[in-house]
């Protein structure tokens, strides 16, 4: 119990202390300070414009760099006094109206092909058209003073958002920071499991697709608020701190990644004598959890904990090695004793970036300097295109966006003519509940659905008791404000608490207006369930975009990505001092591809059990990319980390007949003639020859064992782990390259062919 209370009071002190709350902290002060300051100068009859301002442009307020943040704050603004001038000036002319619903919803909503920032701008147009529909004004003057004092709103959050930044100016960058390494954490012990749970590995491979597209997310946007966050006197050392924090979490995830065993050779090799495995299972889960503990300090502040659990667990990963080889005997055991040396050298590497980090987070002095050139740097930064042809790309049934647009514009005509046939008192909350929940995927829009109805009737029970406990309208008033805050606070973690909170804060704010408060919790509680019908239903029946049908794109740039990291992984053999930035910058590339790919999946797995057309054909094509990308990125890390002799002729052909593989793979996905040819004779005799060059080493260590010559140099060590690394991982992606070249045409056939 005690152990549980602490914990409880670590996440209670975690979250107080996240970007999170400070979020809702400032939407806080944005709504009260203006309100508050207003009534006590007799201008209260203007303090709800503005604080509607301040509302409605907080959405676009996240971390990023600090240019863009302001610039789609400032657009925002804009965009919410134009619709709502445009849907105060329709509101005489129904027919006129209509149109502008329409036409508003279509556009704002097609925005979001921008990105994410924009997707939340697009957000704030929509919520600005729905709340114009609910505040009654009649003259062209009182449209215009609203629009101004919504005007004045936007900027004062602004301002709230810039001092609440000069305040903690790293405060996002540290919560990005901290949330990167915990979802690292989990990753390394996710993949702890892998290695001997057999039984539950496509289980356990299906979590890191979500792991995987979650820590790319968070790397990008720490590339964006860091790389460009650097000034022209340099970085301070704050910035030079988060900067090598951040470059450690890329490393250790990049190590990880190059990790991804053949597990079928694993239990070939070990078979029966798994408990060989655990030591290294055992270093990777504390390796994990103090990666999280770390994640959890870069918040909290407090003494950074002692690494000598790690570094005996690193020397029992050792130890084991020889335990093996004596057990088991050479030269039997030599298959085995080179696969875990190679695990330990893996995981030798992510300690020494753990210590890395460790450092950086004790202050100490001698921690590495970082020496990225801007021109190198600002390579690795995903640009957003801003350009009007983006928007004018998207004007088609075969983009998602568009479909969504459409979807959603369908939706919102539909309820606003229903409440107008059945003159629904509170239209405008079935539109406001259309507009939250609705998703360009039927799966995110019917799990958030769900959450609404859930989180509704719960915030609803709670009103209702606090209701009938007390009339006091001080009490209203202060729980109204601290469950608005709360509400934000939990927005992006948990939304079924967020809507919960929502309703509370929403029914109490009404309670002070109107005094008949169940009526409210009535209207509040129906309206958002017909609303969610409305989505659910629109998502599944208008324009449906099943994810099935959007893979194509996403599976060529996994494939063409895995090319050109295949082939930059070549030349790094051939050239390692001149080729290490286009072989990083292709790593990264193929990295996002893949998480591109992964998040696909996951939107397929949410989607109803008819329309996942060919499940298990795509899960294996994921896969097959996901073991591609990892087995590339093993043997970089390998060149990387170790002295290697010069790339032969062998290794050159088997990555070209790897590379054609690839692209015969694209062009059938991309129904193109492939002109590709392979002789197949040649690319046998080179897996021969490097199979050979493995087993020319094990027969000459051999010898030198029978002669007494027992003990292994570094030279010999580095020699037989490159050659069969080499030897073992080229066959394990010639035969990865063709069944993903069978799946992929099984896929096309399939699918493709068929629609």
């Amino acid at each position: 119990m005690t152990i549980y209370l602490k914990d409880l009071i670590k996440q209670l002190e975690l979250f107080l202390k996240s970007t999170n709350f400070d979020r809702g902290i400032r939407i806080g002060v944005g709504i009260v300070v203006p309100f508050g300051v207003l009534y006590l100068l007799g201008y209260s009859q203007y303090a709800p414009a503005v604080v509607l301002g301040t509302f409605l442009n907080a959405p676009g307020d996240i971390p990023g760099s600090f240019k863009r943040k302001v610039n789609a704050i400032l657009i925002s603004i804009g965009l919410t006094m134009v619709i709502t001038a445009i849907i105060h000036l329709s509101k005489p002319f129904l027919p006129v109206l209509f149109v502008a619903l329409a036409v508003i919803t279509f556009i704002i909503s097609l925005i979001s092909v921008y990105g994410f920032r924009a997707s939340l701008v697009s957000f704030s147009g929509l919520l600005a058209m729905v709340i114009a529909l609910a505040v009654p004004k009649e003259t062209v003057t009182e449209i215009f003073a609203q629009v101004a004092l919504m005007g004045l709103g936007g900027l004062w959050y602004l301002i709230v958002s810039l001092i609440f930044q000069k305040l903690a100016p790293k405060k996002d960058q540290n919560q990005l920071l901290s949330n990167t390494l915990q979802l690292i954490g989990k990753y390394l012990k996710l993949r702890a499991k892998l290695l001997t749970n057999k039984n539950k590995r496509e289980e356990g491979l299906k979590q890191t697709f979500v792991l995987q597209s979650q820590i790319n997310d968070k790397h990008e946007t720490l590339r964006e608020t860091l790389l460009t966050a650097r000034k022209r006197s340099g970085r301070s050392r704050y910035e030079e701190k988060q900067l090598l924090i951040f470059l450690s979490s890329i490393k250790i995830f990049e190590l990880i990644e190059a990790k991804h065993l053949d597990y079928d050779t694993i239990d070939g090799i070990f078979g029966e004598r798994k408990e060989y495995l655990k030591a290294s299972k055992k270093l990777n889960k504390k390796m994990g959890n103090h990666l999280i503990r770390l994640s959890e300090l870069l918040i909290q502040n407090d003494k950074i904990p002692e690494n000598k659990i790690l570094l005996a667990a690193l020397a029992k990963a050792n130890d084991i090695i020889t335990e093996y080889i004596n057990k088991v005997k050479l030269p039997e055991a030599r298959e085995g004793a080179l696969v875990l040396k190679n695990l330990y050298d893996y995981q030798e590497q992510l300690l020494q970036e753990i210590q890395a980090i460790r450092k950086v987070m004790a202050n100490v002095q001698d921690a590495s300097k970082i020496s990225l050139k801007r021109q190198n740097s600002t390579q690795f930064l995903t640009l957003q295109e801003y350009r009007l042809n983006v928007l004018l790309q998207n004007f088609s049934l075969s983009s998602t966006m568009f479909r969504h647009s459409l979807r959603l514009t369908i939706a919102i005509i539909f309820a606003f003519m229903l409440g107008v046939v059945f003159d629904i008192q509170n239209t405008y909350w079935i539109l406001l509940t259309i507009i939250v929940i609705m998703r360009p995927s039927y799966g995110l829009t019917r799990t958030r659905s769900k959450d609404r109805i859930i989180g509704t009737l719960i915030g609803a029970v709670i009103a209702v008791g606090i209701v009938l406990i007390t009339q006091n309208v001080v009490v209203y008033a202060v729980l109204a404000f601290v469950s608005l805050i709360f509400a934000f606070s939990l927005l992006q973690l948990n939304y079924k608490s967020a809507a919960a909170l929502i309703t509370i804060s929403i029914i109490f704010v009404y309670c002070l207006i109107n005094p008949d408060a169940f009526e409210v919790i009535q209207y509040r509680v129906l309206d958002t369930v017909i609303g969610s019908v409305i989505a659910v239903l629109a998502n599944y029946l208008i324009v449906p975009s099943w994810e099935v049908n959007n893979l194509k794109q996403v599976l060529l740039n996994a494939l063409k990505m895995n090319r050109d990291y295949l082939l930059a992984t070549q030349a790094l053999y051939q050239d390692p001092s001149t080729n290490k930035l286009p072989y990083n910058l292709a790593r990264k590339e193929a990295f996002l591809a893949i998480s591109n790919l992964n998040a696909a999946f996951q939107r397929l797995t949410q989607d109803p059990k008819s329309k996942q057309k060919e499940f298990q054909l795509i899960y294996e094509i994921v896969t097959l990319n996901q073991t591609m990308i990892s087995a590339i990125a093993s043997i970089g890390n390998f060149m990387i980390n170790h002295r290697t002799t010069p790339a032969s002729v062998e290794f050159n052909r088997l990555m070209e007949r790897i590379a054609k593989t690839l692209q015969m793979s694209f062009d059938c996905l991309n129904t193109t003639s492939s002109m590709v040819k392979i002789n197949e004779e040649s690319i046998e005799d080179a897996q021969d020859k490097l199979l050979d060059k493995y087993r020319l080493l094990s027969n000459m260590r051999d010898e030198n064992i029978k002669k007494g010559n027992t003990e292994l140099d570094t030279e010999t060590l580095h020699g037989l782990q490159e050659a069969y690394l080499i030897a073992n991982h080229m066959n394990w992606l010639k035969s990865l390259s063709e069944n993903l070249e069978k799946t992929t045409n099984s896929y096309r056939v399939s699918i493709i062919d068929n629609n």
